[in-house]
């Protein structure tokens, strides 16, 4: 392959579209979750967010990122209000419909979408009913990035809905049986397939890897 080199400058000076577009992509492949929330009133509302990260095990946090809030965001708001929120993993059957939530829309998105609404007594969001893994999360810190205006959300898991067939003896999601999907750019959507699970690396052991084997 021949590479093409792009500076800040040639970004900055990308159309829009095609700016983002080339930045979405360029970090690889994302986590991508219906994020699950309600308004003070109890109104339900469902949005899909790829900006979802690992934070920290002990307590155990996870991190969205939202765009600023220069337009309404009803997710954000609805987190912001209550303290709560769910994340639930999109799956092929219904990645479509889950690509329209990400629109504003003015009624909720489980109706016009087509999900069903299942609550827990341990919080008040709504989980994605025919999700296969859900979490229910607690806003614990929001940080606004002055770079950009995005907003740094961070919510401590009180709960984690998981299929026992997809829980491995030392811990591990077994993602791919649950048939979590994941997304590149703004609307690249994807399934994955696993190559191996490799042990824990030991400091200071040899390990070569010659090119022919990697490439085959």
């Amino acid at each position: 392959m021949t590479d093409t080199q792009f500076s800040t400058a040639d970004i900055i000076q990308m159309e829009q579209p095609f700016r983002a577009n080339f930045i979405t992509s360029l970090s690889g492949f994302k986590s991508i979750c219906l994020v699950g929330t309600t308004d003070p009133k109890g109104r339900t509302n469902l949005g899909l967010y790829s900006q979802v990260f690992h934070v920290g095990a002990n307590p155990p946090l996870i991190g969205i990122l939202v765009r600023p809030d220069t337009v309404v965001r009803d997710t954000l708001n609805n987190i912001i209000k209550t303290g709560h929120f769910t994340l639930n993993h999109v799956r092929p059957e219904f990645y479509q419909a889950a690509h329209h939530a990400s629109a504003h829309h003015t009624q909720s998105e489980f109706e016009l979408c087509g999900f069903t609404p299942q609550f827990s007594d341990l919080h008040p969001a709504p989980y994605v009913q025919e999700a296969s893994i859900k979490l229910g999360l607690k806003l614990v810190q929001r940080t606004y990035i002055k770079l950009n205006g995005t907003i740094l959300v961070i919510g401590e898991i009180v709960e984690a809905l998981v299929p026992e067939e997809c829980l491995q003896e030392d811990g591990y999601v077994d993602l791919e049986k649950a048939q979590s999907m994941t997304v590149s750019g703004l609307d690249s959507y994807h399934v994955t397939h696993r190559l191996n699970r490799l042990p824990t690396p030991e400091a200071d052991s040899s390990f070569i890897v010659s090119t022919e084997s990697m490439l085959s």
